[in-house]
């Protein structure tokens, strides 16, 4: 800091021994009041003037020059100036820079010699500069008492330093526990790296067992569908040999074959009941087959209870065992009923021949009750029986398909474990329940409630008329038209690309489905020449192929009406893009589109 244009010197005073620097300290005093310091600032400059003042004694020249400076603001500033090479300490000057509003050390303006500036900002306003300089100047010229103040001002510098000091120690302090905190930083910094890296791993195992348990439930899936298939495959084919073995017995037993003595009748009539027994297992394991691949639907229709039951009552008695009482009531139904006859008939001969199997003294009770809650009109048929029961951590396991609770009771009781399973998902097909519960030795209660009036099945119509698929693939269109046989009146294949165009002008169908790879034409050839030509333009064309829809050039097809995936095709998905009604009338409408290829383009 320099004296500007404004800057006005006040005194100027050599300092050559001790009492030169009281004087200096005085002047220095008076001044900072007059300019309105007051206080600690006061205290501040005092003191470091002072300090410095003693600190330079000796020094050649050392002279101190009091200015008043500012533009905006009055500066006191002190100028210590001196010739040769002497500097303060370095703890003088390190104060100076923490209680002063500007210090500084530097060359003299003439080159000599060091200047070390000490400056503080006052409160009084630049524009009484001149006459507060004026002022100074007559106060200090008409002071020339020299008052021993060396001690008070030893006291005051002493108790500077000790605050200095204090200062120092705070420093050091913060500086410590900067240091800990960035240690503590730098742990929480190696623990986040650490958590982090586990989870990811953790997350990468997370992926890895989803993967694993998707793959499982593909490989389940897989091998309920070869289950189920092949619980059809064995039904249909021991079904022929079994009928033919019943037919047999019972030419043989007709009444106009050749005599046979009694014990050949008794032997034949075995073989016919044994037949007559595997085929009903036969059409019980089919049927069970059907009904896990969503192939068996009830068909409703009015029934007669009563003759049901009458039926049932001639078919079971013959299992009954002796010393075990079957009460089939002859019911007179108040309401009509309506319901698939065929599968209420299994349901109840399956419910009662188990029951049977496992009473061997006391009874096997059917009741019936026809009752009317908020579903509507509703059959409850309950079934019980005295027999040896059923555990309860096994109540639940006895539906499961081929399970057979352990036990000498089962000795000489054949049986596939089918019954009861088989039982509820019929139940459920009629859109009723089936609940069990039993003790062990006191016997078991079967509740089967189904509703009364079975609405009938939803007729469901094809989405479109025709279908015209164009692909090379046999393997791939063997399964793809058996996806098509519900969803479309017709489908006609072609595997020829080369003559799609003529085989759409001839069939005129509601939508072509149309592979993108094959041999000849290419499916976007195809898509151009099905465009080009007006007696085929108009129709819809949906594109089936095994790459993933974002690799498809969607330009060079537009318009199609959808891109699916071979791999990823449902009926759902092909009975939504097949049934887009809205989408194919404005297919059909002119729009601006982008221009289709030319040949030399299709080529590459």
């Amino acid at each position: 800091m320099t004296p500007g244009p404004a800057g006005h010197e006040v005194f100027t005073i050599a300092l050559r021994e001790g009492s030169d620097v009281i004087a200096l300290r005085r002047s220095t005093q008076s001044v900072c009041r007059a300019a309105g310091l007051t206080g600690s600032p006061l205290v501040r400059m005092t003191t470091v003037v002072s300090e410095a003042g003693e600190s330079l004694l000796g020094a050649p020249g050392l002279t101190a020059r009091l200015c008043l400076e500012g533009s905006g603001t009055i500066v006191l500033a002190v100028r210590l100036g001196w010739r040769g090479a002497s500097r303060p300490p370095s703890r003088l000057l390190d104060a100076a820079g923490r209680l002063l509003d500007d210090s500084g050390l530097r060359s003299a303006p003439d080159g000599t010699g060091q200047e070390l500036l000490l400056a503080q900002r006052t409160p009084t306003p630049a524009a009484a500069l001149g006459e507060l300089a004026l002022e100074l100047r007559g106060r200090l010229a008409g002071d020339d008492s020299r008052a021993d103040l060396v001690e008070t001002l030893r006291t005051q510098n002493h108790q500077l330093l000790a605050a200095l000091e204090e200062s120092q120690h705070q420093q050091e302090e913060l500086q410590r526990l900067n240091a800990e905190l960035e240690e503590t930083n730098a742990g929480v910094m190696a623990l986040y790296s650490e958590l982090t890296s586990e989870l990811q791993a953790t997350n990468s195992g997370v992926v890895a067992l989803y993967a694993e348990l998707e793959d499982k439930t593909r490989q389940l899936e897989l091998a309920h569908a070869y289950k189920t298939r092949f619980w059809a495959n064995v039904s249909h084919e021991l079904r022929s040999p079994v009928n033919s073995v019943i037919a047999l017995a019972r030419l043989l037993l007709d009444s106009r074959a050749e005599p046979l003595t009694d014990e050949q009748r008794q032997q034949i009539a075995l073989v016919q009941a044994s037949g007559s027994t595997l085929l009903a297992l036969v059409d019980e394991l089919l049927d069970v087959a059907k009904a896990e691949s969503g192939r068996l639907e009830p068909q409703p229709a009015a029934t007669d209870l009563r003759a049901l039951l009458h039926q049932l009552r001639g078919t079971l008695r013959g299992t009954t065992q002796a010393g075990v009482a079957l009460r089939i009531p002859d019911h007179i139904q108040r309401a009509p009923l309506v319901t698939d006859e065929v599968m209420l008939t299994r349901i109840l001969r399956n419910v009662l021949s188990n029951a049977l199997k496992f009473t061997v003294e006391g009874s096997v009770e059917l009741d019936i009750t026809e009752q009317e809650d908020e579903r509507g009109p509703r059959l409850v048929l309950t079934i019980r029986d005295t027999g040896v029961g059923i555990p309860a951590d096994e109540l639940d396991r006895v539906f499961e398909e081929f399970y057979q609770v352990r036990g000498p009771h089962q000795r000489g009781r054949a049986g596939t474990g089918l019954g009861l399973p088989y039982a509820r998902r019929l139940t459920e097909l009629l859109k009723g329940t089936l609940t069990l519960d039993s003790e062990v030795g006191q016997g078991t209660r079967v509740v089967i409630d189904i509703p009364a009036l079975l609405p009938p099945p939803r007729e469901t119509a094809p989405v479109v008329r025709s279908v015209l698929v164009v692909d090379d693939d046999e393997t791939w269109l063997t399964g793809f038209r058996a996806l098509l046989a519900e969803l479309a009146g017709s489908v006609t294949v072609l595997t020829d690309s080369e003559a799609v165009v003529a085989a759409v002008e001839h069939e005129r169908p509601d939508v072509v489905v149309l592979d993108l790879h094959m041999p000849g034409a290419s499916g976007y050839q195809v898509r151009r020449r099905l465009a080009d030509c007006p007696a085929t333009a108009e129709v819809p064309v949906i594109v089936v192929t095994a790459l993933e829809p974002a690799d498809v050039d969607h330009v060079r097809l537009a318009p199609v009406r959808a891109v699916l995936n071979k791999s990823r095709l449902t009926p759902a998905i092909l009975a939504a893009s097949l049934g887009q009604e809205e989408y194919t009338a404005a297919a059909r409408r002119p729009a601006a589109r982008s221009p289709l290829p030319s040949p030399a383009e299709e080529r590459r």
